[in-house]
C-alpha cells in the first residue's frame, strides 16, 4: 500500500510541475511584443501568362494600375507586395483581368489576390489562357503591416517632415462592372 501511495505524490508532483511550466508560459506570452514583417510596395508585377493552344509561356511586366494584353486578356495589377529576402517568401499582388469579347466589350473575369507562393489558390479560370503572379520588381517603399492598438495607449502622430507638408493622398476608387 505504501509503495502506491508514493506512485501517486510522484505523478502528482509531476503534474504540479507541468502546470506550473504552462502558467510561466501562457504568462510571458502575454506580455512578449508581437512581431510584424515588413511589407515591401512595388510597382512593377509580374505575371508569366500560358497560351494553351500554343503552349507558349510568356513574361508579363506589368507597372502598377497599367494594363498589358496577353491574347483577349487584359491584366491590370493594383498593388504588388513583397518581403526581405531575409524573411520566407511571401508575394501577393491585388490584380483585375478582364477578357475582350468578339463584340468589343470587356468582361471582366477575375478580381482579386494571387499570390506567387501557391498560383493554384486564386487562379484565373478561362479556356485559352492562364495567368499567374510570379514576383514583383521595382520595391517602391517598405512599410510595416498594420499593428493592432494595445488597450490603454493612444496613437501617437508622427513628427513633421522636414521638408513641408506632406502631400495629400486620394483615396484609390474601385470601379464596379454594372
Amino acid at each position: 500500500m505504501a509503495h502506491t501511495s508514493d506512485r501517486r505524490c510522484t505523478a502528482q508532483a509531476g503534474y504540479r510541475s507541468l502546470a506550473g511550466a504552462g502558467v510561466v508560459c501562457a504568462f510571458a506570452s502575454m506580455f512578449a511584443a508581437p512581431v510584424f514583417a515588413q511589407r515591401i510596395e512595388n510597382a512593377v508585377a509580374v505575371f508569366a501568362a500560358l497560351d494553351k493552344v500554343t503552349a507558349k509561356i510568356s513574361r508579363l511586366e506589368v507597372p502598377l494600375n497599367q494594363t498589358a494584353t496577353f491574347g483577349a486578356l487584359k491584366v491590370t495589377p493594383r498593388v504588388c507586395y513583397s518581403r526581405a529576402p531575409t524573411e520566407p517568401p511571401k508575394t501577393s499582388s491585388f490584380v483585375e483581368v478582364e477578357e475582350m469579347l468578339l463584340d468589343g466589350k470587356q468582361k471582366r473575369i477575375f478580381s482579386g489576390w494571387m499570390f506567387a507562393d501557391s498560383p493554384g489558390l486564386n487562379a484565373v479560370e478561362h479556356p485559352v489562357f492562364d495567368v499567374w503572379l510570379t514576383e514583383c520588381n521595382s520595391p517602391a517603399r517598405t512599410s510595416a503591416g498594420p499593428r493592432p492598438q494595445q488597450q490603454g495607449t493612444t496613437p501617437t502622430a508622427s513628427p513633421p517632415s522636414q521638408t513641408g507638408p506632406a502631400p495629400t493622398e486620394q483615396p484609390r476608387r474601385r470601379r464596379v462592372p454594372r
